[in-house]
């Protein structure tokens, strides 16, 4: 069923993991398989390095090799998860699950940033010089240059099919390029130059490892929680809401994400206070539709609130309470204005921005209304700005 006949076309997370999803995580694996083994050969070859030349700091860095090796076995076991089937205690499938493999990423970057500190501290008060080869030095050169870019492909991959694992690697690959680059130059100052600065660059590098760690775990944990919508998502989403004839507005669009391209929403909608209940049935379908082909966003709700257009002296009354209302700094919007006659109410919600006292502005307005409207008692709901 499709937009076009007005049948409203219903989503499960299973509909959309069929082709989108699955080619998605086989892209994650795929490259986290490609990680893993070059991270494997890297750590083999620095372990051996290091072991040679009697360098602490090549051993760490093939200890930290080891670590990106088990951050691609948890990327690769978060894919994996992801893709279980909905059930009964999760209806709405188990894609956070890759949030969850992101923190524990970040988590290691984090553990090999302090463990690097550590050893750069100890070797800062019990100095070992290390003697390396010609051979040792082009291996670490290699091995570098291979980290430069396998952390741009990870990376880029990462970018291209949303998976904040991937990302989080990419950047880790890369923090370990760096790494390695001043572990290089500590062993050409100390081979032609008889000067080692292994520990105080070591210690440095190990400083902006652990800032990246933190970073990661800021921005995984801010998906856990649930951040706010991406701008570009929701405007366009209110723009293919709005395009469907006889939608006055759209508002107070929430969305709520369960992993990556999993995403669920609400809406709010005024409509002209003639529209019959069958053209309301039409034009949710319709939009629900148009929204979900545009977007990949699933409407779980639409509220419908009537626009006064019929009366003059309301819409007048209405321009009036909407222009003084939103002349309040803390004001964002005003909708879902309706006057009712027969009770003397006038009912509207007021959409505010976060730190705002909600309660005295609404008192404020409240008394502002009445004094100017003394016929009328004001009904008001306030909302929080949740998305752009």
């Amino acid at each position: 069923m499709d937009e076009q006949n007005g049948n409203d076309i219903r989503h499960t997370p299973k509909d959309r993991s069929d082709t989108g999803n699955t080619a998605r995580d086989a892209v994650i694996v795929r490259t986290s398989v490609i990680g893993l083994a070059v991270n494997l050969v890297l750590a083999a070859v620095k372990a051996a390095v290091g072991l040679g030349a009697g360098s602490i700091a090549v051993v760490l860095d093939a200890v930290n090799n080891l670590t990106d090796a088990l951050s691609g076995v948890i990327t690769i076991l978060g894919a994996k998860l992801s893709e279980k089937e909905p059930d009964k205690n999760h209806p709405l499938g188990y894609g956070r699950i890759e949030y969850l493999s992101a923190t524990l990423v970040a988590f290691l970057v984090l553990y090999a940033g302090v463990t690097a500190l550590a050893e750069s501290v100890k070797k800062m008060f019990s100095p070992r010089p290390a003697e390396y080869s010609h051979v040792s030095l082009a291996l670490i050169a290699l091995a570098v240059i291979t980290k430069l870019i396998l952390g741009r492909y990870v990376g880029k991959k990462g970018e291209a099919v949303g998976s904040a694992s991937l990302q989080a690697s990419g950047a880790d690959a890369l923090s370990d390029a760096v790494l390695s680059a001043s572990v290089l130059f500590c062993a050409v100052l100390r081979m032609f130059a008889g000067v080692s600065l292994e520990a105080y660059l070591g210690a440095v590098i190990a400083v902006f490892i652990i800032r990246a760690g933190i970073g990661m775990i800021r921005d995984t944990v801010s998906e856990i929680l649930g951040r706010r919508a991406d701008p570009e998502l929701t405007r366009k989403v209110k723009e293919l809401v709005c395009m469907e004839e006889g939608v006055e507005g759209a508002y107070d669009l929430t969305l709520n994400n369960y992993g990556p391209d999993r995403n669920y929403g609400s809406v709010n909608i005024e409509v002209p206070d003639y529209t019959t209940a069958v053209e309301i049935d039409r034009m949710t379908r319709h939009i629900r539709g148009r929204v979900y082909h545009g977007t990949g966003v699933t409407l779980t709700g639409i509220g419908v609130y009537s626009l006064n257009t019929r009366d003059d002296e309301a819409a007048r009354i209405r321009n009036e309470i909407t222009d003084h209302v939103m002349k309040r700094e803390d004001v964002l919007q005003v909708y879902g204005f309706n006057i009712a006659p027969e009770s003397g109410e006038i009912h509207f919600y007021v959409v505010f921005r976060f730190g705002t006292d909600i309660t005295a502005q609404l008192r404020q307005i409240t008394e502002e209304l009445t004094e100017r409207y003394p016929e009328y008692r004001f009904r008001l709901a306030p909302h929080l700005d949740i998305s752009d």
